[in-house]
């Protein structure tokens, strides 16, 4: 079959059915190995599962309203210039 059981439960419990008839030993080997790949696989869904569960995410504010911002020009051409901008956000005051 070229499979190897690899949880201790399993190995165990196939030492403890075998026989030594090799037809009924290779069936329960079949059937242990599914099993077992059946297992490990809920196994692992689960322990993921869990761990997302336990995530503890930051709460997001309900509603976040944009700053709006106009600076009318100045000069010949007297171009406005228009920001919309997140509440978080800070100026570095470059002109950027």
């Amino acid at each position: 079959m070229g499979k190897e059981l690899r949880l201790n439960e399993f190995k165990d419990l196939y030492k403890a059915w075998k026989k030594g008839i090799p037809w009924w030993d290779h069936l329960l080997l079949a059937v242990l190995y599914w099993v077992e790949e059946h297992y490990i696989d809920v196994k692992a869904r689960n322990a993921v599962d869990k761990a997302i569960n336990e995530v503890v995410l930051p709460p997001m504010p309900d509603s976040v309203t944009p700053v709006y911002t106009e600076t009318h020009g100045e000069g010949s051409l007297g171009v406005s210039e228009v920001r919309l901008t997140a509440p978080w956000y800070e100026d570095s005051g470059d002109g950027v």
